[in-house]
């Protein structure tokens, strides 16, 4: 029994501390879009590892919490409370852009007993997932909002091809840093030693 419960001790212990470091790289952006979304230092990196290396339910559950720590993040600092919204587009934008679009990468280790390709693989599934569910909320909550005027006229009336190009500009390098940081630390031998590959 106590070897479980420290097993168990030494899981949250170490959620903790990437949960923290995760928040922490999240606000270091080194691109931020004008209508939410930025590229950052690694910030899902940590996420992505907790569930490689201690199983997709384990990484479900942390990237949830992640994910309320974001949509604090999102109140507190980018001021989602004050766009502007309808209630229910509020509710759409809470649920689609921080509890749905940080917890899905929670499922980035079910592939990761399958060697780095499969951690590879597993990742850049999580991170695609997530990027539709922003490609989603686009599409469905914000295809009437004026601010897309400021992009061009090419935007206005085509909620789709906005939403498409506003989130893969900055999902797409934020999908290839978080993949080459863990092609890179999931070929050191102490991580590997911990994930088995």
């Amino acid at each position: 029994m106590k070897e479980k419960t420290k097993i168990s001790a030494n899981k949250l212990t170490l959620s903790a501390i990437f949960i923290a470091l995760a928040t922490v790289l999240s606000l270091i952006k080194i691109i931020k879009m004008p209508l939410g979304g930025s590229v950052t230092l690694f910030s899902m990196l940590p996420i992505v590892m907790i569930s490689c290396m201690l199983g997709v339910k384990w990484g479900m559950a942390v990237s949830f919490v992640y994910s309320l720590i974001q949509l604090a993040l999102g109140i507190a600092l980018d001021g989602l409370l004050g766009w502007g919204l309808t209630p229910v587009m509020l509710i759409g934008t809470i649920t689609l852009d921080y509890v749905l679009a940080f917890s899905v990468l929670g499922i980035a280790g079910v592939f990761a007993k399958k060697g780095n390709g499969g951690i590879c693989f597993g990742v850049i599934s999580a991170l695609v997932l997530r990027f539709i569910c922003h490609l989603i909320s686009g599409c469905v909550i914000f295809k009437e909002l004026e601010q897309f005027e400021i992009f061009g006229e090419i935007f206005v009336n085509r909620p789709f091809l906005y939403s498409l190009s506003y989130n893969a500009f900055y999902m797409l390098p934020e999908i290839i840093i978080t993949v080459i940081g863990a092609v890179i630390l999931f070929n050191l031998p102490q991580i590997k030693k911990i994930v088995k590959v």
